[in-house]
Formats: structure tokens, sequence, C-alpha cells
């Protein structure tokens, strides 16, 4: 089964990070999402069931994810679930996985600064731009990245 899903949740487990041998990056970690129900008869609100993922990324979500979610942290994760069953012989049971297209810092619970990534190329050659500044200076030239 693989279906596009979102959640929100508390980072359960302190995110790992590794490297494969292929150079690729992965970062996961367990995710708890809880319902909570209005009680009319008590007139608060209750925990419901709480609902257990394993979050997965790959490539640079790895990369930044590994140095910005936090154990404790309520994120929302975006990706592709898959459930699947195992067996490794003495136990069975089904493992419940988000494949993270996307996700950040839940906004509800508390602030976040953003930091933006900034890849470099190596294969991609400089130019120049010139750029007009407002207050009739002449112009002045930047380097950037094609």
């Amino acid at each position: 089964m693989s279906d596009s899903f979102s959640v929100t949740g508390l980072v359960a487990t302190t995110p790992r990070h590794l490297v494969t041998q292929d150079g690729l990056p992965i970062t996961s970690f367990r995710l708890a999402a809880s319902t909570k129900k209005f009680d009319k008869q008590a007139n608060r609100w209750t925990e419901g069931e709480t609902n257990w993922f394993t979050v997965t990324s790959f490539r640079q979500l790895a990369i930044n994810s590994a140095t910005s979610v936090s154990k404790g942290d309520r994120v929302l994760v975006m990706g592709k679930l898959r459930v699947r069953d195992w067996d490794n012989g003495e136990r069975a049971g089904t493992s419940v996985e988000i494949e993270a297209e996307t996700l950040g810092h839940d906004l509800v619970w508390g602030s976040s600064t953003f930091v933006r990534t900034v890849n470099v190329r190596e294969d991609q050659p400089e130019i120049e731009i010139e750029e007009e500044l407002e207050d009739e200076e002449p112009k002045s030239k930047k380097k950037v990245m094609a």
C-alpha cells in the first residue's frame, strides 16, 4: 500500500542520521500522533488513541531534518504511507512507515527560525549579473551561480 499522507505529531525518538555506502543520506525517527476528543459530559478534551509511525527522509530533506528536528518537537509530516506486514520467524507484526516528502515544525505549538540551505553545484559556471540600485548609483556587479 502506498498513498500520500499527512500527519501531525510528537517526535518520540532522537532522530537517527546515517549516510549509506552509496552516499545517500537517511534520517529516521518515531512519531507519536494522538487524537483528542471533546467529552461533552465532562466538558473537557480527552486523549484518544495514539498512532505510531516510523518517519524516514532521504537526500537533502534527511540532512536538513537531522539538524532541525529533535526528540519532543511537534512536527507536520507529508509523504507516502507504507504499511508492511513482517515476520522474522519468532514474531510477526505490521509496520507503518511514512517516506517523508516534506516535514517541518508545527507552529501551532511554538515558533521556528528558518535558515535556507544553499546548494552549490560545482558543474555550474559563475556569471556576472548587473544590478541597478534604486538611488541612481552606478551599476554594481554580482557573481552568482547559473
